[in-house]
């Protein structure tokens, strides 16, 4: 089965084409950074025009790179949520649009179960059930998975996600957007003895998180510094690595709480910050003191990109999953309340 798949959540404009049997055959990708960077963070109703504009021309472009046409896909996978109201209906319309002028079916997509199924874009896919930690700007989530549609939501942060958070704290360290890869730079210059960070709530049981105090313990440090007259490239990058390590050594202690919790062995960690380096070093470390076996995608697909959501949508429509007509967008969707196809 050949599926195209157009993800448009927020501000990256993702195409691809993946073939049940062939696996991915073409992707294209368009990211929105350099038209929000001078805001410091995305304008919606910027990102939804960008969208219209680049869409179609990158599914012209996916299947001219697969060597299809509309006529030999036998289905269209699309983001309808959570995301961006205005960005997500671009992607449903024209989803829906093509699938319509094709006679084929399509298939609203949840934008983490594409990201909860990157990993399986890789040559040595994970096998069901797993733990996974989804991380990024929007989500921090701990979920059970027993196959695709099963999910047991097992811990989520209670205020901010952790990749919001590093975009925070970059500003307060005067980084350009997008902070959080700005900032993991930063660290990677940082004295790590220098600043001791907390890791917020792992001194008591649970697998909940919240970084907002840690974007606040951030912001105290970078201000005092300022008032003693020591903030210079250095005490940044101090400040960068010390924020950076609390985040991941939080994330590798929830982890590690997970995997004891439900009697896995497999983690699987997906999301844009899972494309940090030293968390994924610090999460290895982890999984091979605890026996287990860690499985993170490939760098691009952290991000979001059409990929992964032509995986999700392929994957159920090849179980017989099939949705209605109607052009479906959106903006609060709960993981938790998806059905296997």
């Amino acid at each position: 089965m050949r599926v195209l798949g157009i993800e448009t959540s927020c501000d990256e404009t993702g195409v691809a084409v993946y073939d049940t049997r062939a696996g991915l055959l073409a992707e294209t990708l368009h990211s929105q950074a350099d038209l929000h960077v001078e805001y410091g963070g995305v304008v919606p109703e910027l990102a939804s025009r960008d969208h219209i504009r680049r869409t179609l021309p990158l599914v012209r472009q996916a299947l001219k790179d697969a060597g299809l046409s509309v006529n030999d896909l036998d289905g269209v996978a699309y983001t309808a949520g959570p995301g961006l109201m205005g960005a997500l209906l671009v992607g449903a319309a024209v989803g829906r649009s093509l699938a319509f002028a094709a006679n084929i079916p399509a298939m609203e997509v949840h934008h983490m179960e594409g990201h909860l199924l990157a990993p399986m874009l890789a040559p040595d896919p994970p096998e069901f059930p797993f733990v996974a930690l989804l991380v990024s700007g929007g989500h921090t989530q701990l979920v059970e998975v027993q196959g695709v549609g099963v999910y047991r939501l097992i811990g989520e942060s209670v205020d901010d996600a952790a990749g919001e958070a590093f975009d925070k704290a970059a500003v307060q360290l005067g980084l350009d957007y997008p902070g959080g890869p700005a900032l993991a730079r930063l660290a990677t210059q940082g004295n790590p003895d220098r600043y001791r960070f907390p890791r917020p709530m792992t001194d008591r049981p649970g697998l909940d998180f919240s970084f907002s105090g840690l974007k606040t313990f951030t912001r105290n440090t970078v201000e005092s510094a300022q008032a003693n007259g020591t903030l210079n490239d250095a005490t940044r990058a101090d400040i960068a690595r010390a924020f950076e390590d609390a985040v991941v050594d939080t994330l590798v202690i929830k982890c590690r709480r997970a995997l004891s919790a439900t009697g896995l062995t497999r983690l699987v960690i997906a999301g844009g910050v899972s494309a940090n380096e030293r968390l994924r070093a610090r999460l290895e470390a982890m999984a091979q003191a605890q026996q287990a076996e860690l499985h993170c995608p490939h760098p691009r697909y952290c991000t979001d990109n059409g990929a992964m959501i032509a995986l999700a949508g392929a994957l159920r429509l090849a179980a017989g999953g099939s949705t209605g007509t109607a052009v479906l967008a959106r903006p609060r969707w709960s993981l938790e309340s998806l059905t296997p196809p």
